[in-house]
């Protein structure tokens, strides 16, 4: 039998991935501003809703009519999904969700348990990184949050804000062992023009594509293209 696999929603990336993500694991998306993390969460769990996966996106910084606004300017209703119990929204801090990690009883463990949630995008997981400059604590709170999400049998995405040379710096908290799925977004320069680039740098479990493929965003979102042939990602 084929393994079951979690659709994303964009079908050139589901090809580099096999089919989609591997059931119950952490998905971390890592890319500078504009390349197209949030919109990579919508297409996440729109596909979740259509096929009766319930989602969660939970946000630290953008408020639900900023998130909104930018997923019609996509051609997407999340409104729509929400009034439909298939999709909910929570805006929170990251001291809050951590702490609500602890307990089965929590606010937010209860809405995963009472709505059936499936599929979780967290945006995004570099707020952490500002609560402490201790390697090993980050760590800590890496381990909390990924692991209090599975423990509640979800599918979780977590986004990361990346410059081009921030990616060392950022490791100190060893993020890349601790989760199981790798995307890059980034952006490349190809004959004095900007384009992105898509890379799936890790997966555990699976097979996946390794190569570098150019990809758009417009309406309807993320279109990934072609596999790029001799051009590294910047």
């Amino acid at each position: 039998m084929t393994e079951k696999r979690l659709a994303t929603g964009v079908a050139g990336l589901d090809q580099m991935l096999s089919g989609g993500f591997v059931p119950g694991s952490a998905i971390l998306v890592r890319g500078a501003p504009g390349t197209g993390k949030t919109t990579l969460a919508f297409h996440y769990l729109i596909e979740g809703a259509r096929n009766g996966e319930p989602g969660l996106l939970i946000s630290f910084e953008e408020f639900p009519k900023s998130l909104y606004r930018d997923a019609t300017s996509l051609g997407w209703d999340l409104r729509k999904w929400e009034e439909d119990g298939k999709l909910h929204i929570l805006f929170t801090s990251p001291n809050v969700f951590l702490s609500s990690l602890t307990t089965d009883d929590s606010p937010v463990s209860r809405l995963i348990a009472e709505h059936n949630i499936q599929r979780v995008a967290l945006d995004s997981l570099t707020h952490f990184t500002r609560m402490t400059s201790d390697t090993h604590e980050l760590r800590n709170i890496y381990n909390t949050v990924i692991n209090g999400l599975k423990r509640g049998d979800v599918t979780s995405m977590y986004l990361g804000e990346e410059s081009q040379s921030d990616f060392t710096a950022d490791e100190k908290g060893r993020l890349s062992f601790v989760v199981d799925c790798i995307v890059m977004l980034r952006y490349l320069e190809v004959e004095s023009a900007i384009g992105r680039a898509l890379l799936v740098l890790k997966m555990r479990s699976s097979a996946h594509d390794n190569t570098i493929h150019r990809y758009t965003i417009g309406m309807g979102g993320i279109t990934v293209g072609e596999p790029m042939e001799g051009t590294p990602a910047c």
